[in-house]
């Protein structure tokens, strides 16, 4: 009896010996801790059990999250509650590279009605207006409803009238510029600071960069020759068609990678499945895939109907379009109609928020929302707006732009939108119009027409990694931090963001942790060791728990 006893006593002083302290001393502040391998019991000595909602959990497997309807819930409970303090999410998540849907939400404690909480999500954001605007871009942002900063302006780009596409890559934000003139072209530029942008040049000779989206870690362009009498203004003098793509070299230099047959202006580009697809403006309709070099096979379009705006959607690609108000669906092989709009008798662009596709609409400035069987639900107006174009999800939110005031917008649920201001004031002109949007380094950012201008807004405060995440398994830690937001990917900081009062940030609210849902999207991918800790992980601490979950 007295060697078993000295048996044990001896291992457990070998543990305590060789115990990580740093990971000691993170076990006890931790108030969470779901491992996802075969039930969503919490293994911390809180016990914040999880309720199973149709995610695929077997033993010794990570969680396996369908993108459609399943996520894991977490009753609200003391232990949880976040106040003004610090606190960490880490886990390890796994993701496909040829996906035929959006990432989505990770984690969430977030009440929709107050703004208050925290989303950590993988944002894909396509069919804004004509771009895919965000790819595989890791957000995470807590808000209170505080009242919302004003818009910062970033000046015109150039000679721009038109800021006609964005698009985030590899940590920089791009955008696409229209400009009129018989010599002129349009120009594609990057954002420095402040009202500070390089000049990326002109791929192409036509007046447009039409469309812009990352594909296989590559920026690339989609070029048109825009008829600006269909905004109101002088036509462009310049001859030259588009319709071309080209790939970003860097410093200024554009790879030709083919021609889109007979269409002289590109609407939109999304990746679908591992693959870029492009579509036309204007008609003929086409729609075409990219199958490497300079080779572009036709996919066909849905009745000779033009699609316009292109997102991906539970494994379906999605399409606006400009000869009826309608969306039409394409499954990778054939297209198929996914119902009328509405009294619209043009559709625009798309988003995905809180698991659902929305889309924007003329001539009323409407948002609907997808109900399935061919059936749009009216999610509100835009004020008296005639038009609303670019939707997009930011901290929590959904936003849409719009004409002919050229407003922002921002979703409060059923049919009720707040107007956040006035992007272009330019006088005398009929349209003026917020065309494209994205999301970058935890703000908002929209582009103008006709002042060819790009503003930017913060709401709450959020921090993003604008390099995409890349596939596999990864492990993510967000931490709230004092005055700071942090992100960290594979042990390493990645992302941090600007300074706040951690004071004016109560997220305390009775709202549920939703692992795999939130504000944009169900999860479509594997995850593992979930952990909620109440203090500010350290880099040292990160690093060590990615060592240990390596191991």
């Amino acid at each position: 009896m007295m060697k078993d006893k000295m048996y044990w006593l001896l291992i457990l002083v070998c543990v305590l010996i060789c115990r990580d302290p740093l990971l000691a001393q993170a076990e006890e502040t931790l108030v969470g801790n779901w491992r996802l391998n075969g039930s969503a019991r919490d293994q911390s000595s809180f016990q914040n059990h999880g309720i199973n909602h149709g995610v695929k959990l077997k033993a010794g497997q990570p969680a396996d999250f369908d993108g459609g309807t399943a996520y894991i819930e977490v009753p609200d409970s003391r232990s949880l509650s976040l106040g003004t303090g610090d606190f960490s999410i880490s886990m390890t998540v796994n993701t496909s590279a040829d996906l035929g849907d959006v990432i989505g939400t990770l984690c969430s404690k977030y009440d929709r009605k107050t703004r208050r909480g925290f989303q950590l999500s993988i944002k894909n954001h396509a069919g804004v207006t004509s771009s895919q605007s965000n790819w595989r871009n890791l957000q995470f942002g807590i808000d209170n409803g505080r009242v919302d900063a004003k818009w910062t302006d970033h000046g015109q780009l150039g000679n721009a009238i038109l800021i006609y596409s964005m698009a985030v890559h590899d940590g920089k934000l791009f955008a696409g510029t229209c400009v009129p003139g018989r010599e002129a072209a349009g120009h594609v530029y990057q954002y420095v600071a402040g009202q500070d942008w390089i000049d990326c040049g002109t791929p192409d000779l036509c007046n447009a960069v039409t469309s812009l989206a990352v594909y296989q870690g590559n920026l690339y362009a989609g070029t048109g020759k825009y008829r600006l009498k269909g905004s109101s203004l002088s036509e462009s003098e310049n001859p030259h068609l588009g319709g071309n793509v080209y790939r970003y070299l860097g410093e200024g230099k554009w790879e030709y990678c083919g021609n889109l047959p007979g269409v002289e202006a590109i609407n939109g580009m999304v990746v679908y499945r591992g693959k870029l697809y492009a579509s036309s403006m204007y008609a003929p309709a086409a729609f075409y895939r990219y199958d490497g070099g300079t080779t572009w096979t036709s996919c066909g379009v849905p009745e000779g109907k033009r699609v316009e705006s292109l997102a991906v959607y539970n494994g379906d690609l999605y399409a606006t379009g400009y000869d009826e108000g309608a969306v039409y669906r394409y499954d990778g092989q054939q297209w198929s109609h996914a119902g009328k709009v509405g009294e619209a008798t043009q559709t625009y662009g798309f988003t995905v928020y809180e698991g659902n596709l929305y889309v924007s609409e003329w001539p009323h400035a409407e948002v609907y929302r997808y109900a399935g069987e061919k059936r749009w639900v009216l999610a509100g107006r835009l004020g008296a707006e005639k038009e609303s174009m670019p939707l997009v999800v930011y901290n929590g939110a959904m936003y849409a732009g719009s004409l002919p005031l050229a407003e922002v917008y921002r979703y409060n649920g059923g049919v009720d939108w707040k107007n956040m201001g006035q992007l272009d004031l330019t006088p005398d002109v009929r349209y003026r119009r917020v065309w494209s949007m994205a999301v970058y380094q935890g703000r908002l950012f929209a582009g103008t027409l006709p002042a060819g201008r790009v503003k930017s807004i913060e709401a709450g405060k959020s921090v993003t990694y604008d390099t995409a995440l890349k596939p596999g398994w990864r492990q993510i830690v967000a931490v709230k931090e004092k005055s700071h937001l942090k992100l960290y990917v594979d042990g390493k900081l990645v992302a941090t963001s600007t300074a706040f009062d951690m004071a004016e940030y109560d997220l305390s609210n009775a709202e549920p942790f939703k692992i795999g849902f939130g504000a944009h999207d169900y999860l479509h991918g594997k995850l593992k060791d979930v952990k909620f800790f109440k203090r500010a992980l350290t880099a040292d601490e990160v690093l060590s728990q990615f060592k240990q979950s390596a191991d």
